[in-house]
């Protein structure tokens, strides 16, 4: 997990350097297309082109419209914000996640689990600043859509992953990201420039190699104690600001990053202890 928290800040960074250069639809679009033939080479070295083709098709369209919303809006509000500033705001994402299971998969949340929901979103009040100017910044609330569109596709992976193998998951959202986003992005496109093929292969490898590394993380360890090490984006954050832009965080960003933080670690935590004290039957029949 700490390997793909690594990765993806990286490929964060590439974004928001591409971002200054390219329409945010179009750095979307291209993070799905230099992604794709390492897609291809995985598959084809883990023998699963069989398995992607019999699938639920709607909820992979729905998935491929999710990332696109998600990557150009971030893209947009880290061409706007320091990574550490969105951070803090996408941080909100595992407490929607948790309100939109209740709705989409029937997961039944205890009142306590709504307390630190509420707490959270103070949290991203302080993160945003007090004050009207600073509270309808579009960046801000760009990665806050962002943020959004990634708990509504990580729901329907949920779906999607009681029926269809995760291997479709990764091929078809890259695919419609690419297909989707090319074609939103066309009216507007920018001829890609020599000097940013760098800069393109690495937004593929790093994309790809988080990927993996975060489906073996969920593999191999519980999802309560491997998820809280997704917060330690905000120290590449705060060290990649730093070192290229920098940029520190002033108070508030930390203030509100630390609610936000503590609320989805409670989330964790609780779920965690529930999920031990529940019956054997509850586990052996899900």
């Amino acid at each position: 997990m700490l390997l793909a928290v690594a990765c993806f800040a990286l490929m964060d960074t590439v974004l928001k350097v591409l971002a200054s250069h390219y329409p945010a639809l179009q750095v979307a679009a291209l993070r799905g297309m230099v992604a794709l033939p390492l897609v291809f080479a995985y598959l084809t070295w883990r023998r699963a082109w069989g398995k992607v083709w019999r699938l639920r098709w709607p909820l992979h369209l729905l998935r491929g419209v999710l990332a696109v919303g998600m990557l150009a809006m971030f893209t947009y509000g880290v061409r706007g914000l320091p990574l550490a500033n969105a951070y803090t705001l996408f941080f909100v994402a595992p407490l929607l996640i948790t309100v939109l299971a209740v709705p989409f998969l029937g997961e039944r949340v205890p009142h306590a689990h709504w307390w630190a929901i509420a707490i959270g979103l103070v949290g991203v009040l302080v993160a945003l600043r007090p004050s009207p100017d600073a509270f309808v910044g579009l960046a801000g609330l760009a990665v806050l859509g962002a943020a959004a569109c990634y708990a509504a596709s990580a729901v329907a992976g949920r779906l999607l992953c009681r029926t269809d193998p995760p291997e479709s998951l990764i091929l078809w959202s890259m695919t419609f990201l690419s297909i989707f986003g090319g074609l939103l992005a066309l009216p507007h496109w920018t001829p890609v420039l020599s000097e940013h093929l760098g800069l393109l292969a690495a937004l593929g490898l790093t994309g790809f190699l988080g990927q993996i590394a975060i489906t073996e993380a969920f593999r191999h360890g519980q999802a309560s104690a491997v998820a809280p090490f997704e917060y330690t984006a905000l120290a590449w954050g705060i060290g990649l600001d730093y070192a290229i832009w920098a940029v520190l965080p002033d108070g508030y960003t930390l203030t509100g990053a630390g609610i936000i933080i503590a609320a989805g670690l409670y989330l964790l935590q609780h779920e965690n202890v529930q999920r031990q004290s529940a019956p054997a039957t509850r586990t052996e029949h899900p």
